[in-house]
């Protein structure tokens, strides 16, 4: 990684703040942090926050761009919502962010444990708001109608990079399919807030982006995440373009001229990279 320009070099993580949060929440939850190999691992589990992830660690899918493990995935483990509530206690989050791993080998997709996790925080920690990070169930409306009755305070699903780029970084997934994921959570309950996020440096080209950031508003997401695609490993797809940190700058204005409530733009932005605080 020695090739990366300088604005992209962070400190190694301290392997004393990685043990000890894994002390606090333990071997029964997963965190997207590791298991995507993210790089503000370090800074967030300093500042003893996580972002869960549910329904195990293996994803039926396997995105070119993605770290997490892809294959056949053991069945969903019951007490993962509980554990999932009892961590964050432990870490006495304020906001917390629960994501998962895709699941097509359920009929539901997972969504029941989504709402189920919902449920668990809220009885743990009343106080407590929450963010869930969805795959799209493969466009089912049942499923996303599931989450939403359990009345996240937001709805995230990523549209991720700009359509041109699916056929070839995210083969088994579709860009229509996931922007009517948004749409139709809006359906559902109109007063949901709802959000999305997309990578930057894979090949897209500006007009794409701007593109993209319309289609978003359309579908009346209200919150952007913009980031800096960094390939996890050698084996997955190949970084085209680092962006400065003034370009991500710009297009953080614009989203906000397009209509975006809120939005965090930079290199290291992730989906849940100060969720909550912005």
């Amino acid at each position: 990684m020695s090739n990366l320009p300088n604005w992209l070099i962070k400190r190694t993580p301290k392997m004393e703040n990685i043990r000890n949060i894994r002390g606090i929440i333990g071997d029964k939850v997963n965190t997207v942090c590791e298991s995507a190999k993210c790089p503000n691992i370090g800074e967030c589990y300093s500042n003893k926050t996580a972002t869960f992830m549910i329904l195990g660690d293996t994803c039926t899918r396997g995105c070119g761009f993605c770290a997490v493990e892809s294959g056949a995935p053991l069945p969903p483990d019951p007490m993962e919502p509980k554990n999932v509530a009892v961590a964050s206690k432990k870490l006495g989050l304020k906001y917390v962010v629960v994501t998962s791993v895709t699941r097509d080998d359920l009929p539901d997709g997972g969504a029941s444990y989504f709402a189920k996790t919902i449920k668990e925080l809220r009885s743990s920690m009343p106080d407590v708001k929450v963010e869930i990070l969805i795959p799209d169930f493969r466009g089912k409306e049942d499923p996303l109608k599931i989450v939403m009755n359990a009345k996240p305070d937001v709805l995230n699903h990523n549209i991720e990079m700009v359509p041109r780029l699916y056929g070839s970084l995210r083969p088994r997934s579709n860009y229509y399919t996931s922007m009517n994921v948004l749409k139709t959570a809006k359906k559902i309950d109109r007063n949901s807030m709802t959000k999305s996020g997309f990578m930057l440096g894979l090949g897209e080209k500006e007009s794409e982006v701007l593109d993209l950031m319309n289609a978003l508003r359309a579908a009346d997401c209200d919150i952007l995440t913009i980031g800096q695609y960094i390939a996890p490993s050698q084996d997955k797809a190949k970084v085209v373009e680092y962006l400065h940190p003034d370009k991500f700058d710009e297009y953080r204005d614009i989203a906000l001229k397009t209509g975006f409530k809120k939005v965090n733009s930079g290199p290291f932005v992730r989906s849940s990279y100060m969720a909550g605080g912005y």
